[in-house]
């Protein structure tokens, strides 16, 4: 069985619909994709009409990548199975969420100070119905020449979390973050908690504190994670008694990483379907 649970759309910043998101994940042989757009649910309902619309067997998670800030570092929590309508949850998603639109326009508007001559209306067609990040900045600036991929603004020099164009948003605390899935019935996965070429990462002694506030598990196998990285990575799980996670991160063509390109393991995956208690995965057979 192979399981890939980190996945975006066009609900968020990925460039496959939940429809082709799906059926991409049908031909790269995956069994099990979780859909985990940027603080929304909003491809859930179209990628579970196109999962009951298959004829092969397959399941969907339903989730989401939360996005969070402690100390001053950013870090994103994947959140899976929970109860969407629950309101709390709910609630504190819409506050990230509509503050997605001032923070990009707040990011144009320090490019233009910089001499790059992007503009809000262009962000906002990239980013279409989906919830507007930085890589939709980041892609209008590949369109301008600017930098050759949409990695490649993610740096000082530009998009990095401190960058001279980098503009803050309103983000969860991870141990509310942590305390409103599971309120809402569901698991919480540190994503690419070692993803230091994004910038500062979160110290293993908060971790830790994050561990025994209820955090189910870390993502370990992952594009952004060196092997050293991985290795202390899934030490430190094993230390913590923390599930161990891995996931492509897929975006489309957007990014480089490949749908399917690190699982879970089905044991894992098996022990996050039995802790959920909000909703349950969307099998098409």
């Amino acid at each position: 069985m192979r399981i890939d649970l980190h996945t975006h759309s066009t609900a968020s910043d990925g460039t496959d619909t939940p429809t082709e998101l799906v059926r991409n994940a049908v031909a790269t042989g995956l069994d099990v994709v979780a859909l985990t757009d940027h603080d929304t649910v909003g491809g859930h309902d179209e990628a579970t009409a196109a999962v009951r619309a298959l004829d092969t067997p397959f399941t969907l998670v339903t989730g989401a990548e939360l996005s969070c800030r402690i100390g001053g570092v950013s870090m994103h929590m994947l959140a899976y199975l929970f109860d969407r309508a629950e309101p709390e949850l709910a609630r504190e998603r819409e506050l990230v969420r509509d503050d997605r639109v001032p923070r990009a326009q707040g990011m144009v508007a320090k490019l233009r100070e910089l001499g790059v001559p992007v503009t809000w209306e262009r962000v906002a067609e990239i980013a279409g119905d989906g919830a507007v990040g930085r890589p939709h900045v980041a892609t209008a600036m590949v369109e301008l020449g600017v930098v050759p991929t949409v990695s490649d603004a993610f740096t000082d020099e530009w998009l990095a979390n401190g960058g001279r164009a980098y503009v803050e948003k309103h983000e969860f605390d991870p141990f509310d973050a942590i305390r409103l899935v599971k309120g809402a019935g569901g698991v919480a996965v540190f994503a690419h908690p070692g993803a230091a070429k994004r910038g500062q990462t979160v110290p293993e002694s908060v971790i830790a504190e994050l561990a025994a506030a209820g955090l189910d598990g870390l993502e370990v196998d992952h594009m952004d994670h060196d092997e050293p990285t991985r290795a202390r990575l899934r030490s430190l799980a094993d230390e913590l008694d923390l599930l161990i996670t891995g996931s492509s991160d897929y975006h489309g063509s957007r990014k480089s990483c490949r749908l399917g390109e690190y699982t879970t393991d089905p044991e894992v995956y098996r022990e996050i379907f039995r802790r959920a208690t909000g909703a349950v995965p969307i099998s098409a057979i």
